[in-house]
């Protein structure tokens, strides 16, 4: 079994191979393996929270160092990394923050850099209202967002931002979402509660009840029978945007993992449900999901953009699109998301989304609506891609979203990530609600 000082060691692997373009969500799970049960947890927060402050820790290091480590030293970079985070973010003692990470570069075959990584470490304690001070000179450190980001959050959202970037460096909070087919929310929120697990409702999603601390769904009451599921609470609002009735056919563009398909179902018993998606492999999630909640849907793979080799024929009552995105709403969540995602991108996912719109757009039924939905706070993204696509397409009309929540932009509801000043604890999403009028 691996030592205890791997879960530095792996840590930095782990920062390392998204510094090179891989998602986290993909890297993590491979280097858990290598780790007892009870070490894996300590991996998940030390590559999370590294992650997070990444752009403020490197800062750091530029600060600490006369010249930066070669390019095949990377790892040892990134192990300081995470020795910056377990000094300054973390309630590891002290101590133990440095002799670990100094041990795991004998575990790496690297024991030359022990010295290094040592005197790193400690300088770094020694010097710490200089590394603050840097934080009020340097909005890369301080935001800890590279520096496209921040400016394009600030252009975008100047009022906003600071809460924007201040929210997507927080920790996420654990929401599930409640089967009213099973249990009513506040039944279930009971028995949280009984349970001795704190818990409140939404102000904003009737069936989201969200948790004072994370916890594993073994835990929590009736999961496994379905009667909860784990979705953030902005997420949560698409399927209740949607007015289907019973009878209704509904596509579910661009689907996985699949926890809107759900919702539709669980509000809707009556209605069918086509759930489509590129990607192969994460449609199993979306299978897994269904099965779990003792749910139908007609599962498609296939390229929402080319809809002539998937669609059955049978035009929809309604669609929902959600639709491929920078997904900079949920930065929260996915920190390596600083790291991986380009300023170059937004233009290439915005392209992508309005073909996907006007490929879609003709399997609607007249009368019928299209909610489209990002997890995205970028407006090309967003408001722009609705005023242009209405500008185009002579018989859709923009339905008003009568709701308390999110910001108005025009053309649809913004809502930012979750803040303290914010009505809502969710992540950064976009919702526009279309019409098809009669031709």
């Amino acid at each position: 079994m691996a030592k205890q000082s791997s879960v530095r060691q792996l840590a930095a692997r782990a920062i390392t191979r998204v510094t090179l373009g891989e998602s986290l969500s993909s890297v993590l799970p491979q280097l858990q393996e290598k780790l007892s049960k009870k070490d894996q947890p300590l991996l998940a927060e030390l590559s999370y929270g590294t992650l997070r402050y990444y752009h403020r820790l490197d800062a750091w290091l530029k600060f600490l160092t006369e010249k930066p480590l070669k390019e095949k030293e990377q790892d040892i970079h990134n192990l300081i990394l995470v020795g910056f985070y377990q000094l300054f973010f973390t309630r590891i003692p002290p101590h133990a923050a440095i002799g670990e990470t100094v041990q795991a570069t004998r575990t790496m075959g690297k024991a030359w850099a022990r010295g290094l990584v040592n005197g790193i470490l400690r300088n770094a304690q020694r010097r710490v209202e200089e590394l603050h001070d840097l934080e009020e000179r340097s909005p890369v450190c301080g935001w800890s967002h590279p520096k496209w980001l921040v400016n394009t959050i600030k252009r975008a959202w100047p009022e906003d931002y600071q809460a924007i970037l201040t929210g997507n460096n927080q920790p996420p909070p654990m929401t599930l979402r409640v089967n009213e087919q099973k249990i009513k929310p506040a039944r279930y929120l009971k028995k949280l509660l009984d349970d001795c697990i704190a818990a409140k409702q939404s102000k904003i999603a009737p069936q989201a009840i969200t948790l004072g601390r994370p916890s594993a769904v073994d835990k929590l009451p009736l999961f496994h029978e379905g009667a909860a599921s784990v979705q953030d609470e902005s997420a949560q609002l698409a399927a209740t945007l949607i007015s289907a009735k019973p009878g209704d056919h509904i596509l579910d563009a661009c689907c996985a993992p699949g926890g809107k398909t759900c919702h539709l179902l669980e509000l809707n018993p009556g209605i069918t449900v086509d759930a489509l998606d590129a990607d192969s492999v994460r449609l199993e999630r979306v299978a897994e999901n269904l099965q779990r909640l003792g749910l139908t849907a007609n599962v498609l793979c296939g390229d929402a953009t080319d809809p002539d080799s998937w669609f059955p024929g049978k035009p929809y009552d309604h669609i929902l699109l959600d639709a491929p995105c920078s997904a900079t709403g949920v930065i929260r969540r996915h920190p390596d998301i600083k790291l991986l995602r380009k300023a170059e991108d937004i233009d290439a996912l915005a392209q992508l989304q309005q073909k996907i719109l006007k490929a879609i757009w003709p399997l609607l039924k007249p009368g019928g609506t299209l909610l489209y939905a990002t997890c995205s706070i970028m407006p090309q993204e967003n408001h722009l891609q609705i005023e242009q696509f209405l500008s185009e397409t002579p018989d859709a009309r923009l339905q008003c979203i009568d709701a308390p929540w999110g910001h108005d932009t025009g053309f649809g509801k913004q809502l930012f990530p979750g803040s303290g000043n914010s009505v809502n604890s969710g992540d950064g999403f976009f919702y526009s609600l279309m019409v098809k009028m009669d031709s």
